[in-house]
C-alpha cells in the first residue's frame, strides 16, 4: 500500500495498491518534491468517474510506469470532491494549455506548484512518452519551463476576475433578448441543447421556464416541457430504480455515462417541482416520486445526510448493473415480455452494445400491470454486484439534495419529502457547522473535514432559507443569517463585491479564485447572491439586499452573450426587475392555509406562515390569536390582510 491508505476518500483509497508511490495532498507532498527538486505530478479524478478507473487499470497499475513516475516524480492524488480549490486552480490551467477539459485531470507542476503541462486522459504508450519528455525539459530547460509556468499561472490568475461595476437597473428586456440569441442552441427535436454529449444543465432550464412562465410564452414552455419529458424517458433517467444519471454520450439522451451525482438529482428535483406545479403533468409527479425513492434506497445514511455519487462501473464494466440482455428480461418476466419489450425498447432503438439494451421510453403509463414489470425487474437487478459507492457527505451537494426535496414538498405535500429534507438540515447545523460559525466540508467516517468552501455556505444558507419558508421555524433563517455572515467575514472581497471560493484563514494556492460561471452547478457567488437577498428581505437586512445588488451589477452585461453561464445570474435578475411578491399567512390556522397556497404558487410568490407572536420583521405585527390573517405584499408592500384563501388569489 502507499500513503492513500491512511485516507477515507474512497476515490483515494481506490488507489492505495498502485504501485505508484502516490501522496494525498499535503504539506509532506510539497516538502519532498522541494527538498528532491522535483516536477510534481497532480492527479485529479473522483469515485464515480469511469475514465479515471481506466486510465488507473492501464497505466498507474503498471510496475514500469509507476517504476518511472517513483523515481522522478512526486505523485500527489487529490478527489476533486474533496478538494475543489485545488481542482478549480489546476482544471483552468490545463484548459488554457489545451482548450478542454474533464477527469482524470493530470497536471504536471513545479515544485512551487506552478503549472506547465498538463491533460486528462493519456493512454498507456503516450503517459511514459510525456514523462520521459518532461524529465528532460526539467534537465536541459528548466529556465524555460520557469518563464512558461510563472505566465500560465498569471493566466490562471486573471480568469473570471470580474471589477467592481456601478449597480445597474436591471431590465428584464435584457434577460429576453439573451434567450432569444441563446435559442439558436437548442434542440427543438430532442430539447437540452443541440450538441453532444449532452448534460441535464437543470439550473438552465429553471431559468428559462421561470421567464417563459413570466411571459407567457407558449414555445419557450414548449421547449422546456419537450426536454423534461425527453429526459424522463430517455437512457439517462434509470428507468426502474428512479434518479438521473450524469450526462449522455449522444444528442438524445440514449447512452449515459453511467454515474449517478447527488448535486444532478438534487437540482433536478427542484426543475420537475416546478415542472410539475404549472403542469400538473403526471409524468412529472412519477420522476419526482422515484428519484426521492432512489434518493432514499441509495444515498441516505443513517445521520440523515445523502452520500456523494455511486459510480458508473461495477465488475469493472461501465453501465453493467444497469443494463439488460433480451434473454434475462424474457427468463425474469415470461407472459409480461412483450409488454416489457414495447415499453422499455428491447429493440434496435434501445440496443447498446454486446447485445445489451437500455431501457427506454417513448410514451408515459402508469397501469398496474407496468408497475408490475418495473417492480419484477428492480428486484432483480438489486440482487447484482452494485456499483461502488462514494460514502463521503459533502455540504453543499447535500444542501442542494435539501432544497430540491423542499421544492417537492412545496408542490406536492408529500411529508416525506420534508421529513427527509429536515432531517438532513439538522444533521449538517449539528454535524458540520462548528461553533465558531465555521462550516466543515466533508464529512465521513465520523469525522468532519476539510475548511467549508464559498459553495457550502452559499448552498447551505439557500437551502435553510427555503426550510423556514415552508416550516416557519425562525432556527432556519437565523442560522442562514448566521452562515451568511461568517461569509461576509471570511470570504467576501470588498474591493469588488464578490466572495472569494476559499476562507481567508484556508492554504494559500498558487491563485485565489471567485466562482463567478455557473456550470452543471450554479456558481458559489451566484448562489451567495440569491441566498443574501432572501436573507435580507425576510429580515429587513439593507446591506444584505444591497451587496445582492452589486454582484449581479457586477455581471450583468456578461449574461447576454454566454447565458448558459450566467443562467442562475438570470434567475436573480428576474427577482430584482419583476415584483417580488410575498404572502404572509398568520393565525392558529396558517400551516394549513399556507399549504393550500402553495400549492397554487409559482416562483415569483413565496408563502410564509406563522402561528405565533414574532419579532421578525416579516411577521412583526401581523399576528392574531383570534383569526387566520392572509397579507399579500409585493416588494415589501402589504395589501389589507384577507381572511379567505379565493380573496388572497385574487389580490394575488
Amino acid at each position: 500500500m502507499n500513503r492513500l491508505a491512511n485516507e477515507t476518500s474512497p476515490y483515494l483509497l481506490q488507489h492505495q495498491n498502485n504501485p505508484v508511490d502516490w501522496l494525498p495532498w499535503s504539506d509532506e507532498a510539497w516538502s519532498k518534491a522541494r527538498r528532491e527538486n522535483k516536477l510534481v505530478l497532480i492527479s485529479i479524478g473522483y469515485s464515480a468517474c469511469h475514465w479515471c478507473h481506466v486510465m488507473e487499470h492501464e497505466v498507474f497499475e503498471d510496475e514500469k510506469i509507476a517504476a518511472y513516475m517513483n523515481a522522478h516524480f512526486v505523485n500527489i492524488k487529490v478527489d476533486r470532491e474533496e478538494r475543489p480549490d485545488v481542482d478549480q486552480i489546476y482544471m483552468h490551467a490545463v484548459q488554457l494549455m489545451t482548450q478542454r477539459g474533464g477527469w482524470p485531470l493530470n497536471c504536471f507542476v513545479l515544485p512551487n506548484g506552478k503549472p506547465f503541462y498538463g491533460g486528462t486522459y493519456f493512454p498507456k504508450d503516450q503517459w511514459l512518452n510525456v514523462l520521459e519528455q518532461l524529465v528532460h525539459l526539467q534537465q536541459n530547460e528548466q529556465e524555460k519551463l520557469k518563464e512558461y509556468s510563472d505566465k500560465l499561472t498569471e493566466g490562471i490568475q486573471s480568469i473570471e476576475l470580474i471589477e467592481l461595476s456601478e449597480v445597474v437597473s436591471f431590465d428584464i428586456e435584457l434577460l429576453g433578448r439573451s434567450i432569444e440569441q441563446w435559442s439558436d442552441q437548442f434542440d427543438w427535436r430532442e430539447g437540452g441543447m443541440n450538441r453532444a454529449p449532452k448534460f441535464p444543465m437543470p439550473n438552465n432550464y429553471q431559468f428559462i421556464q421561470n421567464f417563459a412562465e413570466f411571459r407567457s410564452d407558449k414555445k419557450l414552455l414548449e421547449f422546456v416541457d419537450l426536454t423534461l419529458t425527453k429526459l424522463a424517458r430517455g437512457g439517462i433517467y434509470d428507468q426502474l430504480g428512479g434518479g438521473f444519471f450524469r450526462y449522455s454520450v449522444d444528442a438524445i439522451w440514449k447512452v449515459p455515462h453511467f454515474e449517478k451525482m447527488l448535486y444532478d438529482n438534487g437540482q433536478l428535483l427542484s426543475l420537475y417541482a416546478k415542472g410539475f406545479s404549472r403542469t400538473k403533468n403526471e409524468e412529472y409527479l412519477e420522476v419526482i416520486s422515484e428519484t426521492v425513492l432512489f434518493l432514499e434506497r441509495e444515498l441516505l445514511d443513517d445521520s440523515g445526510g445523502f452520500y456523494s455519487a455511486l459510480d458508473a462501473d461495477s465488475e469493472n464494466v461501465e453501465g453493467k448493473y444497469y443494463v439488460w440482455t433480451k434473454e434475462e428480461v424474457q427468463k425474469h418476466l415470461k407472459t409480461d415480455y412483450s409488454l416489457a419489450e414495447a415499453y422499455f425498447n428491447l429493440n434496435e432503438k434501445g440496443l447498446w452494445e454486446n447485445d445489451n439494451y437500455i431501457l427506454l421510453r417513448d410514451s408515459f403509463e402508469q397501469n398496474e400491470q407496468i408497475k408490475s414489470v418495473k417492480s419484477k425487474l428492480l428486484e432483480i437487478r438489486e440482487r447484482r454486484i452494485k456499483p461502488g459507492l462514494d460514502d463521503k457527505i459533502l455540504t453543499s451537494w447535500n444542501s442542494i439534495a435539501i432544497s430540491g426535496l423542499a421544492d417537492t414538498y412545496i408542490v406536492t405535500g408529500g411529508r416525506k419529502h420534508l421529513e427527509l429534507a429536515t432531517k438532513c438540515a439538522d444533521f449538517i447545523l449539528n454535524t458540520l457547522l462548528a461553533d465558531s460559525g465555521k462550516l466543515h466540508h466533508s464529512f465521513q467516517k465520523g469525522i468532519a473535514k476539510i475548511d467549508g468552501f464559498l459553495e457550502d455556505y452559499a448552498f447551505t444558507a439557500s437551502a435553510l432559507a427555503k426550510l423556514f419558508e415552508v416550516t416557519s421555524n425562525e432556527n432556519y433563517l437565523a442560522k442562514a443569517e448566521d452562515i451568511v455572515s461568517y461569509a461576509f467575514d471570511h470570504f467576501f472581497d470588498k474591493t469588488n463585491g464578490l466572495f472569494n471560493f476559499t476562507d481567508n484563514n484556508s492554504e494559500r494556492l498558487i491563485a485565489r479564485k471567485q466562482e463567478i460561471s455557473d456550470n452543471v452547478i450554479p456558481a458559489s457567488n451566484s448562489e451567495m447572491a440569491h441566498a443574501i437577498l432572501v436573507c435580507g428581505k425576510y429580515l429587513n437586512n439593507s446591506t444584505f439586499k444591497s451587496t445582492a445588488r452589486q454582484m449581479l451589477s457586477n455581471v450583468w452585461s456578461y449574461i447576454p452573450n454566454y447565458t448558459s453561464g450566467y443562467s442562475n445570474w438570470a434567475l436573480l435578475g428576474m427577482k430584482l426587475c419583476t415584483s417580488y411578491k410575498e404572502v404572509v399567512v398568520t393565525g392558529p390556522n396558517a400551516v394549513a392555509l399556507a399549504e393550500t397556497i402553495r400549492l397554487k404558487a409559482d416562483d415569483f410568490l413565496v408563502v410564509l406562515h406563522c402561528s405565533k407572536e414574532s419579532e421578525l420583521p416579516i411577521f412583526k405585527g401581523r399576528f392574531s390569536e383570534k383569526e387566520t390573517l392572509i397579507f399579500v405584499c409585493i416588494d415589501g408592500t402589504c395589501e389589507a390582510p384577507v381572511s379567505s384563501i379565493d380573496e388572497a388569489l385574487k389580490l394575488i
